[in-house]
């Protein structure tokens, strides 16, 4: 193994080192928290050859940009970005080789999505809190990474004498998510809350909803047409899964995040696909949404098909590795919900 220095000159906005989230802490009240768009954290890792929940680094906004003492293999996905190696136009959503003392540089299209995602094959040395490196801000555990600052990295890649302007290294058989630039469509399956709303599930479907700068990390609040229920009966405090969609007091839709409350006490009137929730890890301000009804089956369907290409990209990847002299994970499979 060699030890190697990430140097940040740049992190944008906010850079964070991240992963999939904390197991088995909801039942302790912390929640899961992780990558908004856990589809591409995941396809970052299997790209470079680590397991799937390896820690990586997550940026919402701006310019993130390193330069490694040693040759590293990383991958760039997440939101349509510009990205360059020593100034030259570089692959995205593929293995890249990159040189040492080379600065790579990633900028997002922000009107196209929020968040993009660096992994770097190998382990990256940072704090953990119950086991996950995801940031919990309530908790006091930041994890941002600022310009000047660096990160350790231990790696056994020793390059494939391949230089990193020729054509790609690989041809892997990559899951590369739309990012469309009309309103994002979100499949929902209804809850039993619907019933308590007469109305509700026709108007969310007719309406296009925007959203809000107020939204953060632990949900998206929507400007839209909501209803509430006809009764001022007050809703016993229960359980809200990731991604509920909840209508609070005001006139507004919230889309719970990763890092939401474990329980609520406002109407929950569907919850969205988990094929749809990393679409929604990528939703900004002003991101026009419109939400499809389906049923759970569908979205049981639709997420293993999901789960497949992950799969299939796994394998792909651990045999190019493998032919190359060196070994990469095959993902386990993800139990469905």
């Amino acid at each position: 193994m060699t030890t190697v220095t990430l140097d940040f000159t740049s992190t944008g906005w906010i850079t964070t080192f991240q992963d999939l989230g904390r197991s088995g802490t909801e039942q302790r009240g912390v929640p899961t928290g992780g990558a908004a768009d856990q589809h591409s954290a995941v396809v970052a890792n299997l790209l470079v050859g680590n397991p799937r929940g390896a820690t990586l680094l997550e940026n919402l906004g701006g310019e993130l940009a390193l330069v490694p003492d040693a040759d590293v293999l990383l991958a760039v996905t997440g939101a349509p970005a510009r990205v360059t190696v020593a100034g030259s136009p570089a692959d995205g959503w593929s293995p890249l080789v990159v040189p040492a003392g080379h600065e790579v540089r990633i900028r997002g299209d922000m009107s196209r999505g929020t968040r993009t995602y660096l992994a770097v094959n190998g382990t990256l040395s940072t704090e953990t809190l119950l086991g996950s490196a995801a940031p919990d801000a309530r908790m006091g555990f930041g994890q941002a990474v600022v310009r000047g600052s660096h990160a350790l990295l231990e790696t056994a890649f020793r390059g494939f004498r391949h230089r990193p302007f020729e054509a790609r290294l690989f041809r892997l058989p990559v899951p590369v998510p739309r990012f469309d630039d009309g309103p994002w469509v979100v499949d929902v399956v209804p809850t039993p809350g619907m019933r308590t709303i007469a109305g509700i599930r026709e108007v969310i479907e007719e309406a296009t909803y925007v959203v809000t700068p107020r939204s953060n990390h632990v949900g998206l609040r929507l400007d839209g047409p909501v209803l509430h229920p006809d009764s001022d009966t007050e809703i016993v405090s229960h359980g809200v899964p990731i991604g509920a969609l909840q209508i609070p007091h005001a006139d507004e839709l919230i889309v719970l995040g990763r890092y939401r409350s474990l329980t609520a006490g406002y109407p929950i009137v569907g919850v969205a696909a988990r094929a749809s929730l990393s679409l929604l890890g990528q939703a900004g301000p002003g991101r026009e949404l419109r939400f499809r009804w389906i049923d759970r089956e569908t979205s049981l369907r639709r997420f293993a098909h999901r789960e497949s290409e992950v799969r299939a990209l796994g394998r792909a990847a651990a045999e190019a590795f493998g032919a190359l002299g060196f070994t990469a994970p095959v993902p386990a499979p993800v139990p469905l919900p």
